[in-house]
């Protein structure tokens, strides 16, 4: 596969999905580099230009696959950590806002002595 499509992707991506959408390169079948459509120098410029995650994998010798998905959740964490930092920051700094809280108390009738 070559990234004769891929331009066309990650627009159609940024354009539907959630601003925060993390999205990663991952160039499979590693293990057949004598049937390489791109080169690793390619597709790590287009992942800098893009700034996209990239990494390259092979399922059949099981190399890099552990360590792609691993990397995503990260990268999907430090966004959503960060993400709630600047949320909790934003209310925080809230001006001229009042915050009405209710609390509502529940209160359960005692045990009953005996069976019913």
């Amino acid at each position: 596969m070559t990234f004769e499509n891929l331009e066309r992707w990650l627009q159609e991506l940024r354009d539907h999905a959630d601003p925060n959408i993390v999205i990663m390169l991952v160039g499979n079948k590693g293990d057949l580099r004598h049937l390489r459509a791109v080169g690793q120098d390619e597709a790590l410029a287009l992942a800098e230009k893009h700034a996209l995650a990239c990494i390259e994998t092979s399922a059949l010798e099981s190399t890099n696959v552990e360590t792609a998905f691993t990397r995503l959740l990260s990268e999907i964490y430090t966004l959503m950590s960060s993400r709630q930092i600047a949320d909790a920051d934003a209310f925080r700094n809230q001006s001229g806002r009042s915050t009405n809280v209710l609390v509502e108390t529940v209160q359960t009738p005692p045990p009953r002595n005996g069976c019913c």
